[in-house]
């Protein structure tokens, strides 16, 4: 009898703790802007392609001959890329990279990554 009263003991406690979760849970959902999180996954995945020669987020790498951008405008990374893409530039590989983005990805990426 005792054994039996320990079980039912455990499973009303059991579900005590999972009622009081799923109100708990129900009473604050976490709000998430889906347009504002979309549109910087989108601007991320974009300027990930970067970080191989600028380092993530365009921080740069202290001593690197390849400069960090996040400290640099973003309209100015963008009137570059565009630059690099037009074959205005010269440039070992941005010339090359450039021409794979859109203008309209170029300023998602230079927005992304520049001080605005």
């Amino acid at each position: 009898m005792k054994k039996h009263r320990n079980h039912s003991q455990t499973l009303l406690c059991a579900l005590a703790i999972g009622l009081f979760s799923s109100t708990a849970f129900a009473a604050g959902p976490v709000k998430v802007d889906p347009i504002k999180d979309e549109t910087t996954l989108k601007a991320a995945s974009l300027a990930a392609t970067c970080a191989n020669c600028h380092n993530t987020g365009g921080k740069g790498v202290e001593g690197a001959a390849v400069l960090g951008l996040s400290y640099l405008k973003a309209s100015y990374i963008e009137s570059q890329m565009l630059s690099f893409k037009r074959g205005e530039r010269e440039a070992t590989v941005m010339h090359q990279l450039s021409k794979g983005y859109t203008d309209e990805q170029i300023k998602i990426i230079a927005d992304y990554l520049g001080q605005k």
